[in-house]
């Protein structure tokens, strides 16, 4: 009896055992298609909130008298895929691609897929081929720079916010240092491994971060040039006297925020710059910036220990205190993470994902809602420093953003 009743338990545990294992096939089976099914469904960028309707276009400069130092090989030159959201005339243009077809990179591994969007899905709010707006005979100009390697065009909802109210807005891709450049004529030139300082630590992750630093920071010169030029000899005469290079911007998020920072402390070209959640380099912790300056972070969650998280706050804090009291302003945003600054933050809607983010203290506000609260803080902060004094005052409205905190 103790026989069959040995054998009867091992047989009702390998039938427990086949049960959860076919439900675990089937919650997995469900969870892949309910990815899937996402992956594929249409979505739409937040709406931009100025009066503007906005234009984009994309061009291909190559600087003939300046090396790469990053690319593989030796005596390349550098090239750049420079990306233009700007006021337009509402009557004019189409709606274009939220990437343009020539642009979208070749999709990656399955799994990957099912984790991001079919770009061919996403919807955003620019129009192709249209005029800038005559509402204004010429607008303030606003760099704005990616995170770590990330394609400046994953922030579009902050592009066209800041074009909507009255901005042109620049960014650029760089190849071998951009995760990835997808040019008009075909190309497509990954980073090289050699210039992702995430790959080290220690004093060569410090090397290799200053060395980026420095070709990024240039690279926003030449942008700057290029737009002197396009706004003087313009063939097409779209941009000619349209673009006011003596009121610019830089921003940025993460080390895009580093970049707008060490910009604004080297360049007199800066006029105003914000860096949105990005720890600083040496050059600016020891030297400091004397353009106004406004500094937006997270709710700190991303950080591995505490000491890291007081050494940023240390790094702002020096800084912020030498920055003019006048034109200095510390921002926090209860509840935001450092990874959905950008269009992340509306283009990431599993219930799963979002759940596990949050289960992790990782996600405390929706994500469509961190970009709002974003757009809102970055164009408020460039209209009082970049539209002329009286034109407005920096001030934050607690009743409609109640999630911004004022860092003293």
């Amino acid at each position: 009896m103790s026989g069959h009743s040995t054998l009867g338990l091992a047989h009702r545990i390998l039938k427990v055992l086949g049960l959860i294992a076919c439900v675990g096939i089937v919650a997995i089976g469900a969870l892949l298609a309910s990815l899937w099914i996402e992956h594929r469904t249409p979505l739409t960028l937040p709406k931009p909130t100025g009066p503007f309707a906005v234009g984009r276009d994309v061009y291909d400069w190559a600087d003939p008298h300046t090396v790469d130092v990053l690319a593989p090989t030796p005596g390349a030159k550098r090239e750049l895929l420079v990306w233009i959201w700007y006021p337009a005339d509402a009557q004019s243009g189409r709606p274009d691609d939220y990437i343009p077809e020539a642009l979208r990179r070749p999709a990656g591994p399955l799994v990957f897929r099912l984790l991001t969007r079919d770009l061919s899905k996403v919807h955003g709010h620019s129009l192709r081929d249209a005029r800038v707006s005559l509402q204004r005979h010429a607008y303030p100009v606003v760099i704005m720079r990616a995170g770590s390697s990330l394609e400046v065009a994953t922030y579009s909802t902050l592009a066209e916010d800041l074009a909507s109210h009255g901005y042109i807005v620049v960014g650029f891709d760089a190849p071998y240092r951009t995760f990835s450049v997808a040019f008009p004529d075909g190309r497509i030139i990954a980073r090289a491994p050699r210039n992702n300082p995430e790959l080290v630590s220690g004093d060569e992750f410090v090397r290799r971060s200053n060395k980026l630093l420095a070709v990024w920071t240039s690279d926003i010169g030449f942008v700057l040039e290029r737009l002197n030029w396009l706004n003087t000899s313009d063939p097409s005469g779209k941009f000619s006297s349209r673009l006011d290079m003596a009121r610019v911007g830089v921003f940025g998020h993460s080390f895009g925020g580093a970049q707008a920072a060490e910009f604004c402390r080297q360049d007199s070209r800066c006029t105003a710059g914000i860096d949105i959640d990005g720890a600083l380099l040496d050059g600016v912790i020891r030297e400091g910036i004397r353009k106004p300056f406004m500094f937006l972070v997270s709710g700190l969650g991303d950080f591995s220990s505490d000491a890291d998280v007081r050494k940023f706050r240390g790094d702002i804090r020096s800084v912020y205190q030498r920055l003019p009291p006048d034109g200095r302003v510390w921002l926090s945003i209860r509840g935001a993470n450092h990874f959905t600054f950008n269009d992340e933050g509306a283009l990431l809607r599993s219930h799963v994902i979002r759940g596990v983010m949050h289960l992790f203290g990782q996600l405390g506000i929706d994500g469509r809602r961190q970009l709002a609260v974003t757009a809102y803080c970055v164009h408020t902060f460039f209209d009082a420093y970049l539209k002329g004094p009286g034109v407005s005052r920096f001030s934050i409205d607690s009743s409609l953003y109640p999630e911004v905190d004022v860092v003293n």
